[in-house]
C-alpha cells in the first residue's frame, strides 16, 4: 500500500468508498475494493476489519499483510482492542504498539502486531443504528506516523464502511448458518441410518448365539442330564469330559461373539467390554488408554483379531491367576508406522514354574503368525507388551 498520502480530496475519496462497495457480495473483496482509497488519506501497512460475530468472538478481514487474526475467530476479551470492542473507549491510538500495554496486555492476541512491527495504530468503531458492529484497523510499520486527524478520517471512512459492511456480513453469517443446518441433517441421517444397521446387525448376532446356545449347548447339557439321572449314569470320569467337552463348546460360541463386537465398536471398546467382564465385579482397577486415535482398527482385520486375542489371553491371567488389584491397557505408537499394546497389571507376577503355560503359549503363537514381537516381562506384576512394525 501507498506510504504517502496524495492530494487527493479527502470528501471525493469518501465518495470513491461509498461507490466501490456497492457492487461487493463479500467483506473480504470489499475491503480489497477500497484498500487503495483508504491508503489515499492514511497510509497503512496493515489494515483489518475487526467484526462482532457470535456472542463473545470476533472475526477479522485483512489487507496488506496477512496474519492469523483473519485464519481464525478470536475471543473479544483476547482482542488488542478489546478496550475498543468493551465500549471503555471510543477510539485508540498509539505511536508504537509494540510497547503498548493496552496491546500487549498478558493473553492478548498481539502476535501480529509484534511480528510485524505494526507499531503506529489507530482503531476506530463502526456502528448501525447506534450499535458497535466492530472495529476499522489501521497500521503501519514506521512508528509516531498517527495522530488525532488521523483518527478522525479513519472514523468517516469506518463511517461510510460500517453499513455496506454490516450487510455482507449478515449474509455471510445466513450462509455460514445454512451450511452448518445443512451438514446437520446429513450428520442426524447418518446417524439414523448407522444406528439402524447397528442395531440389525446386533439383532442378527443374537439370533446366531441364542440359535448356538438352544441347538448345541442346551441340547448336550439336557442329555447329559438325562444320562447322569437315568437308571444307568454315566461313569463320573466319563460325565466330567462330557461337561468339560460342553464348556469347551460354549466358550467357543462365547469367543465367536467377541471378534463381532471388535468389528461394531472397535479394539479400544472391545478391550474395555471384555476387561469388565473378565473382573466379573471383583475389584480391579481397569483402564484403557488409546493414544492412537484408533490405529488398531487401521489394521487388517485378521491381525487386528489376533491382536485382541493376545489382550484378551494377558487380561485372563491377570484376573484369573495373578490376583491383580490394578490391569492397565493402552495402546501406543512409540514411532512411526510401530504400533505398540501394553499390559500391566500389579499381581504375583510370573511363576518360575507356572503350572498353566498353554495362555502364554498360545500368546506368542498369535505374535507369531501375525510377526509381532511379544515380551513378557515380571517385577512388581507382569507386563505384556506385543509391538508390530509397519502399522498404518
Amino acid at each position: 500500500m501507498p506510504d504517502t498520502l496524495t492530494h487527493a480530496s479527502p470528501d471525493d475519496v469518501y465518495d470513491r468508498i461509498s461507490a466501490r462497495l456497492a457492487a461487493r457480495t463479500d467483506v473480504t473483496r470489499a475491503l480489497e475494493a477500497v484498500a487503495g482509497e483508504i491508503a489515499s488519506v492514511i497510509p497503512f501497512t496493515h489494515a483489518d476489519l475487526c467484526l462482532l460475530d457470535r456472542p463473545g468472538w470476533v472475526v477479522s478481514y485483512e489487507v496488506g499483510i496477512r496474519t492469523r487474526w483473519s485464519r481464525a475467530s478470536g475471543r473479544v476479551d483476547h482482542a488488542p482492542i478489546r478496550d475498543l470492542l468493551l465500549g471503555r473507549c471510543d477510539h485508540m491510538l498509539t505511536d508504537d504498539a509494540t510497547c503498548d500495554p493496552r496491546y500487549t496486555y498478558p493473553g492478548a492476541s498481539c502476535e501480529p502486531i509484534l511480528n510485524h512491527a505494526l507499531r503506529s495504530r489507530v482503531n476506530v468503531l463502526m456502528c448501525v443504528a447506534g450499535r458497535t458492529i466492530g472495529t476499522l484497523n489501521v497500521s503501519h510499520s514506521e512508528r509516531g506516523l498517527y495522530d488525532t486527524d488521523t483518527v478522525a478520517r479513519a472514523q468517516r471512512i469506518a463511517d461510510r464502511l460500517a453499513p455496506h459492511v454490516h450487510a455482507l456480513h449478515l449474509a455471510e453469517r445466513t450462509r455460514r448458518s445454512a451450511r452448518v443446518s445443512e451438514a446437520g441433517q446429513a450428520g442426524e441421517e447418518g446417524l439414523r441410518r448407522g444406528a439402524l444397521e447397528l442395531t440389525q446387525a446386533l439383532e442378527q448376532e443374537r439370533q446366531r448365539v441364542g440359535m448356538d446356545l438352544h441347538d448345541q449347548t442346551l441340547a448336550d447339557l439336557s442329555r447329559l442330564l438325562r444320562e447322569a439321572t437315568g437308571d444307568t449314569p454315566l461313569p463320573r470320569d466319563d460325565l466330567a469330559r462330557r461337561l468339560r467337552q460342553t464348556i469347551d463348546d460354549l466358550r467357543r460360541i462365547i469367543d465367536t461373539a467377541v471378534p463381532t463386537l471388535l468389528e461394531l465398536f472397535g479394539f479400544a471398546h472391545a478391550v474395555r467390554v471384555h476387561l469388565d467382564r473378565a473382573a466379573g465385579g471383583a475389584e480391579i482397577a481397569l483402564s484403557v488408554e488409546d493414544g492412537t486415535q484408533g490405529a488398531p482398527d487401521r489394521l487388517d482385520p485378521t491381525v487386528r483379531t489376533a491382536l485382541f486375542r493376545i489382550t484378551q489371553e494377558a487380561i485372563n491371567n491377570a484376573v484369573r491367576h495373578a490376583g491383580a488389584t490394578r490391569i492397565a491397557v493402552t495402546v501406543a505408537a512409540p514411532a512411526p508406522g510401530e504400533l505398540c499394546v501394553t499390559i500391566r497389571d500389579d499381581g504375583r507376577g510370573i511363576p518360575l514354574n507356572p503350572a498353566r503355560q498353554s495362555g502364554l503359549a498360545h500368546m506368542r503363537t498369535r505374535a507369531r503368525l501375525i510377526s509381532a514381537a511379544l515380551e513378557v516381562t515380571g517385577g512388581g506384576g507382569t507386563t505384556v507388551r506385543v509391538a508390530l512394525e509397519g502399522a498404518p
